[in-house]
C-alpha cells in the first residue's frame, strides 16, 4: 500500500483506482482541535467554543491544520485574540497544496521570535530527516536564536522552545532511538529525534532563504552570499571549498562525510556550528575560530595538532568526539581554555585513559557521558565535585584506582538528580586480589551512592565480597528500568530489585557465585495457593555463565520455593551456561525462551528441565553437547511460530508429536549432524511453515535434495535453505541451494 498526498503519484504508482481519503467530519474536526486547544489551561467558555467551532469550519477538515491551529490558541486565553485569529482571511482561498499553507503562516506568525528563527534553522536538513533534539538545541543555541532571560539558562529554554514547537505541530513524529549495548532489544539511554511535515518543511524554506544544501548551491537554486546555514550530505565534491572561498556569511556547516575542506583557504569565515570528519592535518589556527561555539568530530582520528587548537576555541560550548577510537587523551590545556563548555561527549572513546587534570572546573558543564579515573594529581573521582547540573547519562571508568573512600564520597553522586543512567566499571576482568583490596572497593562502592530515581544501572567487574548497603534497600530502585551485572566473581549477592516497581530489564553475566535471585522472602513453603509475584514489571531477563545458579527465590530459612513465585510479565528469557538451573521461572505471558551452552554431562534430554511454558513463540536450543532428544511435549506449543535446534552435535532427531505445532512458521536445525530424519509425515503435518533452513547435517540433507524422500514435501514451502554440498574438514566452500515452491 502506497501513501501519498498527491493524485498524480497515486495514479502512476497503483495498479488499482486509487482511493481518495475524506476530509475530517466537522465533529472529528473539534476533537482533533479542542484536545490542543483547551489542554494548556485554556478554559472552555461558551464564547469559546462558539468562536472555536468556526475556527474549525475554516480549517476545512485538514488534520494538520487543525492541529496546527490548535496548539496556536492553546496559548490564547482571551475571548478577543480567539475573534482576530477567527476574523483573519485563513481558509478563503482554498486550491491545491496551499490550502493549508495561510493556516501554517498565521500560526507561524504567532511565535516569538526565538521560536521563529529556531523553526527556521530547521529547513537547513532535507525532507522527512530525522532531527536529534539535543543536537538542534545545541545548535540553535551556537546560532544565538536563544538569549538568557535570568528566568532559566539557554539548554532549559532551548528544551522550552523545542517542546513548544511540538506542541504547535512545528515538529512531529517524536520517538526515542535506543542504540542497543549487545541485545537488539535492549533497554538504554535513549536519543529524542524529531521531523517535520513536508508542508511545514516548505513553510520553513519560505520564511528563510539562509540555509541550503550542498546540492542547492551547485545546482545554483541558491547564492552562496546569502547562505549562513550549510548541510551536506555523504556525496564527495572537490570543489566545496572554491564554493565557499572568500564568503563571510557562512555559520553553521555540516558536513558528516569524510569531505575534504581546506580551511587555509577559508581565512574569513567565521563559523559558530562545525561537524566534520576530515581531519588530516588540520588546525582550527585556520580559521576565525574565537566565535566556534558547537564543533562535532564524531568518528574521525583527531591529530595532536587538531586536539590542540581546539583549546583556541574559548567560546566552545558543545565538543563532540563520539567514537574517536584513536583518542588516548584530551588536551590539558582545555580546562584553562574551554570555561564555556556545556557539553562534552565521548561515547566509544574507549582507548582515553584519563580525563583532563582538573576537569572539575568546567562547572557549566551538563553533560559528560565518559570519565576514566586516574590516580594522577587533578584525574581522580573526587573532580566530579563540583559538576553539579550533569544530566542524562555519565559512565565511570577505571574505578579499582580509586583508593580512598573520601575521594569516593566527594564525587557526591547522590545530589546529582538529573543523572537518569550511570556506568560503573572497576576494569577487565581481572586475577583474584587479596582479600583487603576487596574490603577498599567494598567501602569506595558504598560512598558512589547515585540518587534514589536512577533508571539505567549498569555494573562491571566489581571485585567486593558484599553489595552495598544502599542496594539493600528496596526504595532505591523506585525508578529503575534497567539493571546490567557482568563479572562480578566473587559477590554472592544482587541488589534488592526484585520487588521493583519499575524493572523492566535483567542482565546477569558471570556472577560466579550467585545461587538465587532473590534471597529472604516472607513466604512459607506450603504456600502453593496464591504464588508471590517477584519482579512485576520485567519483561526481559538474560542469564549468561551463573555456575551456581540454582533457582529463583528462597524463603529466610533458606529453601527455595520456586513454585511459590511468579514472574507476571516476563516476555523474553535467555539462559546460557547455567548448569544448575532445574526449572524454568513462571510466567503466564513467556514467548521467547533462548537456552544454550548447557555442559555435555549435565543434559541428556530436555525432560531433565520440566514442561516448556505453552505460551512459547520463539524458542532457541543451541550448543547441548549431551543432549540426545527433545521432550514430547515440544507438539504442545501451539503458539510456537519459530524453532532454532543448534549444535546439538548427538541430538537423534525431533520428537514425535510436533504435528501440534500448527503455528510453526520457520524451523531451523543447523549443525546437528546426528539428526538424520523427520517424525514420520511431520513436514505434511505444519500447515503455516513457510521457511526451512537446514544445513551440518548432512544425512537429513540428503533426504532433503532432489531424489531424496523428503524432496517432493518441500515443494509447497515457500523458502528453503539447504546447502547442496556439505564437506566436513576439507576447507570446501559450502554451496547453498534455494529452493522455491
Amino acid at each position: 500500500m502506497v501513501t501519498c498526498r498527491s493524485k498524480q503519484v497515486a495514479y502512476i504508482m497503483g495498479t488499482v483506482k486509487p482511493h481518495e481519503l475524506a476530509f475530517l467530519s466537522e465533529e472529528d474536526s473539534w476533537k482533533l482541535f479542542s484536545n490542543k486547544a483547551f489542554s494548556n489551561g485554556v478554559e472552555e467558555q461558551t464564547e469559546l467554543i462558539t468562536t472555536g467551532r468556526c475556527i474549525v469550519k475554516k480549517c476545512r477538515g485538514l488534520p494538520l491544520a487543525l492541529k496546527t491551529m490548535g496548539g496556536l490558541l492553546s496559548s490564547k486565553k482571551r475571548v478577543e485574540e480567539w475573534k482576530a485569529i477567527e476574523e483573519s482571511n485563513i481558509g478563503d482561498n482554498i486550491g491545491g497544496k496551499h490550502e493549508v499553507m495561510p493556516i501554517l503562516k498565521l500560526s507561524y506568525k504567532h511565535l516569538s521570535s526565538e521560536m521563529k528563527q529556531c523553526f527556521a534553522f530547521c529547513a537547513l536538513f532535507p525532507k522527512d530527516y530525522e532531527m536529534e533534539k539535543d543536537m538542534l538545541i545545541q545548535l540553535w543555541m551556537a546560532n544565538h536564536f536563544i538569549q538568557e532571560d535570568g528566568t532559566m539558562d539557554l539548554t532549559w529554554k532551548g528544551e522550552f522552545i523545542f517542546h513548544e514547537l511540538v506542541w504547535r505541530t512545528f515538529l512531529q513524529d517524536i520517538k526515542v532511538v535506543v542504540k542497543s549495548d549487545g541485545y537488539s532489544d535492549a533497554i538504554g539511554y535513549g536519543t529524542i529525534v524529531c521531523k517535520m511535515h513536508d508542508l511545514m518543511h516548505d513553510l520553513a524554506r519560505d520564511v528563510s532563504n539562509e540555509c541550503a544544501t550542498i546540492e542547492e548551491l551547485t545546482e545554483q537554486k541558491t547564492l552562496v552570499k546569502n547562505v549562513r546555514h550549510l548541510q551536506m550530505s555523504e556525496v564527495e565534491l572537490e570543489h566545496i571549498t572554491r564554493l565557499l572561498e572568500g564568503k563571510t556569511s557562512l555559520r553553521t556547516l555540516l558536513a558528516p562525510s569524510r569531505i575534504h575542506l581546506d580551511f587555509n583557504r577559508l581565512p574569513r569565515v567565521s563559523l559558530r556550528a562545525l561537524h566534520w570528519q576530515s581531519t588530516s592535518g588540520a588546525s582550527f589556527k585556520a580559521i576565525n575560530a574565537k566565535h566556534l561555539r558547537y564543533l562535532d568530530l564524531s568518528n574521525c582520528k583527531p591529530n595532536a595538532i587538531l586536539l590542540d587548537s581546539i583549546c583556541l576555541l574559548y567560546n566552545l560550548q558543545t565538543l563532540r568526539l563520539n567514537h574517536c577510537e584513536g583518542l588516548q587523551e584530551l588536551p590539558e590545556d582545555m580546562m584553562i581554555s574551554l570555561r564555556k563548555l556545556i557539553h562534552l561527549y565521548l561515547s566509544g572513546c574507549d582507548k582515553l585513559e584519563r580525563m583532563p587534570r582538573n576537569i572539575g572546573q568546567l562547572n557549566n558543564l551538563r553533560t559528560l557521558t565518559r570519565f576514566v579515573v586516574d590516580t594522577r594529581e587533578g584525574c581522580g573521582i573526587e573532580e566530579l565535585k563540583d559538576l553539579r547540573h550533569l544530566c542524562n547519562k555519565m559512565k565511570l571508568y577505571n574505578l579499582r584506582k580509586i583508593k580512598s573512600v573520601k575521594h569516593a564520597k566527594e564525587a557526591n553522586l547522590q545530589q546529582k538528580q538529573n543523572l537518569s543512567e550511570l556506568l560503573f566499571s572497576w576494569g577487565l576482568k581481572r586475577y583474584e586480589e587479596p582479600e583487603s583490596e576487596a574490603c577498599i572497593e567494598e567501602e569506595v562502592f558504598q560512598h558512589l551512592e547515585p540518587h534514589s530515581k536512577i533508571q539505567i544501572l549498569e555494573l562491571y567487574g566489581y571485585g567486593g565480597l558484599e553489595i552495598p548497603r544502599w542496594m539493600r534497600d528496596p526504595q532505591m530502585f523506585q525508578c529503575l528500568r534497567k539493571l546490567t551485572i557482568t563479572n562480578w566473581t566473587r559477590c554472592k549477592n544482587i541488589p534488592v530489585v526484585w520487588l521493583s516497581p519499575s524493572l523492566e530489564y535483567l542482565s546477569l553475566t558471570n556472577v560466579g557465585k550467585l545461587k538465587t535471585l532473590c534471597d529472604n522472602l516472607c513466604i512459607e513453603v506450603e504456600r502453593h495457593n496464591t504464588p508471590l509475584q517477584i519482579f512485576p514489571k520485567l519483561k526481559k531477563m538474560f542469564l549468561e555463565e551463573l555456575p551456581s545458579l540454582e533457582g529463583w527465590a528462597e524463603n529466610s530459612a533458606g529453601v527455595a520455593i520456586d513454585s511459590s513465585v511468579i514472574f507476571p510479565v516476563l516476555e523474553k528469557l535467555e539462559i546460557c551456561c547455567c548448569p544448575k538451573v532445574a526449572s524454568f521461572p513462571q510466567s503466564p505471558v513467556l514467548k521467547d525462551l533462548s537456552l544454550s551452552e548447557f555442559p555435555v554431562r549435565e543434559v541428556k534430554c530436555l525432560w531433565d528441565i520440566p514442561r516448556l511454558p505453552t505460551s512459547v513463540e520463539i524458542l532457541w536450543i543451541q550448543c547441548f553437547g549431551g543432549l540426545v532428544e527433545l521432550p514430547s511435549n515440544l507438539g504442545d506449543l501451539a503458539k510456537l511460530s519459530y524453532l532454532l535446534v543448534h549444535d546439538c552435535k548427538n541430538l537423534k532427531g525431533l520428537p514425535d508429536g510436533m504435528d501440534g505445532l500448527t503455528s510453526l512458521q520457520k524451523l531451523e536445525i543447523t549443525h546437528c549432524p546426528a539428526t538424520e530424519e523427520f517424525p514420520n509425515g511431520l513436514l505434511q503435518q505444519l500447515p503455516a511453515l513457510d521457511k526451512l533452513s537446514i544445513y551440518g547435517c548432512p544425512e537429513l540433507q540428503r533426504r532433503c535434495k532432489e531424489g531424496g524422500e523428503y524432496f517432493h514435501h518441500l515443494v509447497r514451502i515457500p523458502v528453503k535453505h539447504i546447502p547442496a554440498e556439505l564437506e566436513f574438514g576439507t576447507g570446501t566452500s559450502i554451496t547453498f541451494m534455494q529452493l522455491s515452491g
